[in-house]
């Protein structure tokens, strides 16, 4: 963790570095910077995809609270419109779809109207809503269920979810859906069909890139799966495994984003407490 740590401060802009103060101390990051990463929302509360143009996406929205959260910022009021945007976007059978307009310009897995992207961005937004529903308080009084505010958009995501897993585990969507939908399920008591899904996301391990299982840890251990769980073991050995010699871990996207895949594998080693 030290060489990881030392990665993204070589190489990381003043948000990533504030983002590994937070994720390593909890250090307060500073008005301006949470201000930077805040940038762009629109007025109905999401955020558009840089192939969007101005209409916001579900995908989009995810990706700036997962950065929002490795800065403590889920309780700001820009966190809380988009969360309202997300539950607000609920489809009556529990899933969320993207805006039918971005058709033409959303990649595979945000394409709207396609089941296989359906069941991702559903997972997507369950996962942030029911991770983040204590610290988003505006829907109402502070709520103890799961998922706080939002506890009936994200059963209701749940069981959408549960609907589409497979007899084996398997799931009818991208390789992300399993591991966002296990910890939704995971968060919901739905021990039994989450845990189906880990078998399969254990078996796929060993060929999932370093960014992928970076990602798959950091999402169970938001939701409070023990470290020491067999998944988890599994995961974060890959990892030492892929680890560079630089510290850090290479992205699928490019790599303008290993400092996002490091920062997403230290959020997975370190000590969580889920309300």
């Amino acid at each position: 963790m030290e060489a990881a740590i030392g990665f993204v401060v070589a190489h990381g802009d003043a948000v990533e570095r504030a983002r590994l103060s937070w994720l390593r101390n909890g250090t307060p990051v500073p008005a301006e910077l949470l201000e930077t990463a805040e940038v762009g929302q629109s007025s109905d509360g999401g955020w558009p995809a840089t192939w969007g143009g101005e209409v916001a996406s579900i995908d989009a929205t995810c990706f700036r609270l997962a950065e929002l959260d490795d800065l403590g910022a889920l309780g700001r009021p820009a966190a809380r419109r988009a969360l309202d945007w997300l539950a607000s976007r609920q489809q009556a059978d529990g899933g969320w779809d993207e805006d039918a307009s971005l058709a033409g310009s959303a990649p595979e897995w945000a394409r709207p109207g396609d089941p296989e992207a359906k069941l991702f961005v559903t997972a997507n937004a369950g996962f942030w809503l029911t991770v983040a529903g204590l610290d988003a308080r505006a829907s109402g009084p502070l709520d103890h269920r799961v998922g706080g505010a939002y506890a009936g958009v994200v059963q209701a995501a749940a069981h959408s979810i549960a609907g589409r897993i497979r007899p084996d585990g398997s799931w009818p969507s991208f390789l992300a859906a399993g591991w966002l939908s296990a910890a939704v399920l995971h968060r919901q008591d739905m021990f039994h069909e989450s845990a189906r899904i880990q078998v399969v996301l254990a078996e796929r391990m060993a060929a999932m890139s370093p960014g992928d299982v970076a990602w798959l840890a950091a999402t169970l251990r938001r939701v409070g799966i023990d470290a020491q769980d067999w998944v988890m073991v599994r995961a974060l050995r890959r990892l030492a495994e892929t680890q560079r010699s630089d510290g850090g871990w290479e992205s699928d996207d490019g790599h303008q984003f290993d400092v996002h895949t490091t920062l997403s594998a230290i959020r997975a080693c370190r000590p969580v407490t889920v309300a």
